[in-house]
């Protein structure tokens, strides 16, 4: 399958996902995640806020608060299809953005240079056992990762795992997959 196929696959997956797994699956996936040695080791943690029955980040962002860790929040530029982080410190801090997306209010929150993100949760689709991923097409995390080197991690329900995804040279692999059941450290 290529990408397209794989993406449009996963969607439909996503849909048939009922409320109560959703909320069980990723309960599972932040207890895998708090275990993990790389959460406990970054003071600020980079994350997307989820939308519809993507792994639940609004409770994950609860989380890093209550450990007094800084959660910076991504803000994508369309025109250069850059990303820009901005440290939350409240939901209220939130903007309705395109495609239904909840982002940072530059107004309200200050920017974060990249090199001060000690743990960046990549958003994605489809994910393979390599680190590589489909994303939602818009290029914006592999330009940025390219960039900047840190380290990665990726939440994902383990439906979203596949064999092999289809990858250019541009592609950027995240280094740790955390499913509802295991935790990969990924291998290129």
């Amino acid at each position: 399958m290529n990408k397209l196929q794989l993406r449009q696959r996963m969607k439909a997956s996503f849909h048939q996902l009922s409320e109560r797994e959703r909320h069980t699956k990723t309960k599972k996936i932040h207890e895998q995640l708090y275990q993990w040695s790389g959460w406990h080791q970054a003071d600020v943690i980079g994350t997307t806020i989820s939308v519809g029955s993507e792994v639940n980040t609004y409770t994950l962002i609860e989380k890093c608060w209550q450990e007094r860790k800084r959660v910076v929040v991504p803000k994508c530029e369309p025109n250069s299809k850059q990303l820009h982080f901005y440290h939350l410190t409240s939901f209220s801090q939130l903007e309705d953005s395109f495609y239904g997306l909840k982002e940072p209010n530059p107004d309200k929150c200050e920017r974060i240079e990249p090199a001060n993100i000690q743990l960046l949760i990549v958003p994605g689709l489809v994910f393979d056992k390599s680190g590589y991923r489909i994303g939602y097409g818009g290029g914006y995390y592999d330009r940025f990762l390219a960039r900047n080197h840190l380290e990665t991690c990726a939440l994902c329900y383990e439906f979203q795992m596949v064999h092999e995804v289809p990858h250019e040279d541009h592609d950027i692999p995240v280094r740790t997959i955390i499913t509802e059941s295991d935790l990969i450290s990924c291998t290129q």
